[in-house]
């Protein structure tokens, strides 16, 4: 789109051109899809340009096409969620497309593949292999593989029942904490919440939760008020079960699963734990709304 390599000085100082682009793509009928290039932390600086755009809102609602990205992307997935457009927290252009290695991670390329007619998923289960998040984006290291690891684990049933299904809504754990309170951005709270971007917890019933934890892998002591923070709306009173992703390179893994089921605080509610989506590679694509029916008996996800 035309703004997209402007710069990232330029596109922080002009949160009105990342929204033109948007909403040029959706003005486009030789446009499909739409691929995030990455995420960020400032998505929310773009809704007053689009939720007060009739003609954008306008267009999402008579001309649906596939958008995919994750992490603060969150944002642009509420937005949506909210106007009635089915999203994906899936991949995106520079972490999956743009990968580095000589191929896409496979599990991941089947995910973004899932996005083209005749691939559909049917069904989500667990990625033999992981791989550690790279810390050379050089020159140098295109051509490089990941450091890669057998998946010992697979998806962990923490507490709950083995099967439960819903429609699946959620996001990136650090991009909802910041619609809910002002420890990023002290003005975000009060945007996402003139535009009701997070569901009210009428919404959230029946719901499957998904969360995953971002690059910066907070400590288990913000990953606990992330967490209270969610219960504090009560969305744990009301969903159907909540999915997890897999903490980037294993990072606090087991510190993450204990505050879980203690804050949660509610042995009822299924908590499956450790699956491929969000941040850590590889990853799948979680489709807003879609029916998820969980059979940890085999370890699948089974979407309709």
């Amino acid at each position: 789109m035309p703004n997209t390599l402007k710069g990232t000085a330029y596109l922080a100082e002009h949160p009105q051109a990342r929204a033109q682009d948007l909403k040029d793509a959706f003005l486009d009928d030789s446009v499909a899809g739409i691929i995030c290039a990455i995420g960020g932390d400032d998505t929310y600086r773009l809704l007053p340009y689009l939720m007060e755009d009739t003609e954008f809102i306008e267009a999402v609602k008579k001309h649906p096409k596939l958008f995919s990205g994750f992490s603060d992307t969150t944002i642009n997935h509420l937005m949506f969620y909210k106007l009635g457009l089915s999203t994906y927290y899936g991949p995106n252009f520079i972490c999956d497309l743009g990968e580095i290695g000589d191929e896409m991670l496979p599990y991941t390329r089947k995910a973004f593949e899932s996005y083209l007619e005749g691939n559909e998923y049917h069904e989500i289960v667990s990625s033999e292999i992981w791989y550690e998040e790279r810390t050379d984006f050089s020159r140098a290291a295109i051509g490089t593989e990941r450091v890669a690891h057998r998946e010992e684990r697979g998806f962990e049933l923490l507490q709950g029942k083995e099967i439960f299904q819903g429609r699946l809504l959620g996001g990136c754990l650090e991009s909802l904490y910041d619609i809910l309170k002002t420890n990023r951005y002290t003005d975000e709270k009060e945007i996402c919440e003139k535009y009701g971007i997070f569901p009210d917890k009428e919404e959230w019933t029946g719901k499957i939760l998904f969360i995953e934890t971002c690059e910066e892998k907070p400590a288990p002591e913000l990953f606990e008020k992330e967490i209270t923070a969610l219960k504090e709306k009560g969305v744990f009173d009301v969903i159907s079960g909540v999915l997890v992703g897999k903490p980037q390179d294993e990072t606090y893994y087991e510190e993450y699963q204990s505050i879980l089921k203690r804050v949660v605080d509610n042995k009822e509610l299924p908590i499956v734990y450790n699956m491929n989506f969000g941040h850590a590679a590889p990853r799948c694509a979680l489709q807003y709304g879609a029916i998820a029916a969980v059979d940890m008996k085999q370890k699948k996800v089974f979407l309709y």
